[in-house]
């Protein structure tokens, strides 16, 4: 009996020995630590977020590689993917191949949704690449004599753009709800009577000389070493229904990594970065 009185004390004695030298475990995805109390506390760590956005070189890029490394410290990987064409960045964001692109304007947006059944949105607007009217001749809209010649854009989307740009500084008026659609048909009253001339896009710097006022597409001034705040009569402002958005799906947009992109986007050092860079040739929208 003596015997088995001492085995049993051995045992319990055993089992209370490997029960204090026992310890919590410790997850994979942090290291532990004991509070105060005694109670062990473990600390987790977080994978960054990937986030993958189509962006066109000029400038649309260059500002998201600048805002990539406040990004990263704020826990999202951005990856950039350049593109040179306006189809394949809204194709692979509804494919979600993308996360999100950023190239674009909601009228442009607008039309591609409609004609490929898209639904993708617009987050928010960041820059304008301001659309002018450009003069030789004269150095204010009030000095633009009757029957001037005013030359424009032959294509839709941009010669529409001219024309609210004319209405908006008073030149003509155009009629009720035209809006962005709008053409030399829909123009309603033209008191200074302008000759207005279509041409192809890229001719309109090469014509200065031989008209009193043209309207300029952006890309097109800078290649003819005009500024656009600087030298244009009248612009576009940030209120332009072309200003260049971030764009999402409906099922990501309100997601944290997005919202954390276009706050990083519309921050103050976003905008010193355009203006300092692109010297007005981009205008800020926010």
């Amino acid at each position: 009996m003596k015997k088995w009185s001492t085995a049993f004390l051995l045992l319990t004695l055993v089992l209370v020995l490997a029960a204090c030298g026992s310890k919590p475990q410790e997850t994979s995805q942090g290291s532990s630590d004991t509070s105060s109390n005694g109670s062990a506390k473990t600390e987790t760590t977080t994978e960054p977020v990937k986030l993958v956005v189509g962006a066109t070189a000029v400038p649309h890029a260059e500002i998201l590689n600048f805002i990539k490394p406040k990004l990263k410290e704020e826990g999202v990987d951005l990856e950039v993917k350049e593109f040179t064409d306006y189809v394949l960045p809204n194709t692979q964001l509804f494919e979600k191949q993308l996360d999100a692109n950023f190239f674009q304007h909601q009228p442009y947006l607008d039309d591609q949704n409609k004609k490929n059944n898209f639904n993708l949105v617009g987050v928010i607007g960041v820059h304008v690449e301001p659309f002018g009217a450009y003069s030789k001749k004269y150095k204010t809209k009030e000095e633009i004599p009757n029957g001037a010649k005013v030359a424009i854009p032959n294509d839709a989307t941009n010669g529409g753009r001219a024309l609210l740009l004319l209405a908006k500084n008073g030149l003509i008026t155009l009629k009720d709800g035209v809006g962005i659609n709008a053409t030399v048909k829909d123009i309603a009253t033209n008191p200074k009577n302008l000759e207005i001339k279509e041409l192809e896009a890229a001719m309109l710097p090469r014509v200065l000389d031989e008209v009193d006022l043209a309207l300029i597409n952006t890309n097109y001034a800078l290649e003819a070493k005009l500024v656009p705040t600087k030298d244009a009569l009248f612009i576009e402002d940030k209120e332009s229904p072309y200003t260049n958005l971030l764009v999402a799906r409906p099922d990501n947009k309100d997601s944290e990594a997005i919202q954390k992109l276009a706050k990083a986007l519309t921050s103050p050092d976003v905008k010193k970065f355009i203006e300092d860079k692109y010297q007005g040739a981009i205008v800020p929208a926010f």
